[in-house]
């Protein structure tokens, strides 16, 4: 069942301003979950912003967050999911330099202006539609999804939900904008800014056509794969969690380019739950170490954070796929349809080892936070989350354990049937235990003089820094333009236009003065020897 409400809002001379509101089973799961999670998280951050000037400004601003969200989750009218998706650009930037200094900053800028390529391409949609008559893509999308003018709006949706959901090669605003303080990220990265694209996908998947497909699967393995890669390179808590976000934004996109969009909404909440938790697990730890974020200095926390280590357990677990949490029933589900799919190898290798590579780093994060010897100062005292915080997290900790099932239930009331070979249904199998192993050996650092030496410090610097995309983005972007600026205002500027210009005329100027200051002395002997100059000229004249 499927509701519309359209909202008058004001009729000028028989011309009408109509706001529309889709209500069907996927907006109103989605609201659901987007609530439930940011109810949660603000209660989480009534502990964890505990003596902060400006909490009252940062609980708005997380609520317009979720209002934003909330205009692109439930509007068929690319209006007013622009008016949603401007105003989560806009408040995410004020949210990631909230603690102002000049990392925050850089950040926040990357962040806004990748965005803000969204915006330029949603606009240029939106022009596209007037062929159309409306702007209310849901009434005729199915009916024009063979033509030509619907298939460049199509296009124009996907690189809108490219930059939002940082799909290569806009990936580098994602690990940056953990600037932001953690509540922020467990809502961002869960359920509101980077799966806004993912959601978008899902409304516009019915007109994607053959070649759009292609270049969707394409691009989200790669990010899924490079995601992957790196978050096994990576030290810093934070960092290693956000790539976990674009892998799994990967592998969302890439179930919806092979059709399977219904499994990609079901990943997307499923992967809401246990990521919020892992984001608040890690703020929580980060909160006790006095805001170190180095894994390396951690160790053994299951001894003094129990139920912290526990929580962080469970959703690391459930992010790797561990049966009947709730990322097992999405991710198995998605492997084995994506099996039984027309998928050719390079797209069915990039999946299953991405997948491998998500396990190793789950596993490697695991044994560097939870076991071993605590590796930080001797004399430092641990201590579990306070009362909010713990309240939360518990709330994430059920949905993360039970949710999947629930969702499964919900979801796919009818069960389907998965004709697969033996050896296509125990390689997820073998994928996941080759990828724990190789956590565990790259935690123990076994092989490590090999694997991180200075023989293959190349290798690994461009596996670890995201295929240098952020420098591409910051200074490989920057550098050209300001080079250039600085050319011409040395060349111009700075040399032949003053030369012509002020500092030439100046002297041109004062010269002439000079001259006539020196005529103007009524010297008697300069008059004698211009008289005989042109005389010597007249004679020279008439002799020749």
């Amino acid at each position: 069942m499927v509701y519309f409400i359209d909202w008058d809002i004001v009729t000028l001379n028989g011309s009408s301003v109509i706001m529309t509101f889709l209500f069907d089973w996927m907006s109103l799961l989605f609201m659901g979950f987007v609530f439930i999670i940011s109810s949660l998280v603000i209660l989480y951050s009534d502990d964890y912003m505990f003596g902060d000037l400006n909490i009252v400004r940062f609980i708005s601003l997380v609520l317009m967050f979720v209002v934003s969200m909330m205009f692109l989750i439930v509007s068929p009218n690319v209006i007013s999911i622009l008016l949603g998706w401007d105003g989560l650009g806009l408040v995410s930037y004020l949210l990631v330099i909230y603690y102002q200094n000049m990392s925050s900053y850089g950040a926040g800028m990357l962040t806004v202006l990748s965005n803000r390529i969204g915006d330029v391409v949603l606009l240029m949609a939106i022009a596209w539609m007037i062929n159309f008559g409306s702007w209310s893509f849901i009434y005729y999308l199915e009916f024009l999804s063979g033509s030509f003018e619907m298939g460049l709006i199509s296009f124009l949706v996907v690189l809108a939900a490219m930059t939002s959901s940082a799909q290569i090669p806009f990936s580098s605003w994602l690990p940056a904008a953990m600037a932001a303080p953690t509540p922020v990220s467990a809502l961002v990265h869960s359920s509101t800014l980077v799966t806004a694209g993912v959601y978008l996908l899902i409304r516009f998947s019915p007109s994607f056509g053959y070649w759009l497909n292609a270049f969707l699967l394409l691009i989200s393995g790669l990010t899924m794969f490079m995601a992957g890669l790196g978050a096994n390179f990576e030290f810093d808590l934070s960092s290693i969690i956000a790539l976990s976000t674009l892998s799994q934004l990967g592998l969302m996109i890439m179930t919806i380019s092979v059709g399977l969009s219904g499994l990609a909404f079901f990943h997307l909440l499923t992967h809401a739950l246990f990521k919020a938790l892992l984001f608040m697990c890690a703020g929580g730890v980060i909160h006790s170490m006095g805001d170190s974020q180095d894994i390396r200095f951690m160790g053994g926390l299951s001894v003094c954070m129990p139920f912290t280590s526990s929580s962080l357990m469970v959703s690391n677990f459930a992010l790797c796929g561990m049966p009947f949490l709730a990322g097992f029933y999405s991710k198995d589900f998605i492997l084995e349809m994506f099996s039984m799919s027309y998928v050719n190898v390079f797209g069915f290798f990039l999946l299953f080892v991405s997948t491998g590579l998500t396990v190793c780093y789950s596993f490697r994060l695991f044994y560097y936070v939870l076991c071993g010897d605590f590796n930080f100062v001797s004399t430092y005292s641990m201590i579990e989350s306070n009362y909010n915080m713990m309240v939360g997290m518990v709330g994430l900790l059920v949905m993360s354990i039970f949710g999947g099932g629930f969702l499964m239930w919900l979801i796919c009331p009818t069960p389907s049937v998965i004709c697969l070979p033996y050896y296509l249904k125990f390689l997820t199998l073998f994928v996941v235990f080759m990828g724990g192993w190789l956590g565990y050996e790259i935690a123990g650092f076994v092989f490590g003089d090999k694997l991180f030496s200075m023989y293959l410090y190349s290798i690994s610097s461009f596996s670890g820094s995201m295929w240098f995309m952020p420098f591409f983005s910051t200074y490989g972007v920057s550098f050209g333009p300001l080079e250039l600026g600085y050319s011409v205002t040395k060349v111009f500027d700075s040399g032949w236009m003053e030369f012509f210009g002020g500092q030439g005329l100046y002297w041109v100027l004062f010269n002439l003065g000079s001259v006539n200051q020196w005529f103007q002395y009524n010297n008697l002997s300069v008059f004698l020897g211009f008289f005989v100059m042109w005389v010597i000229i007249l004679l020279f004249v008439l002799v020749f």
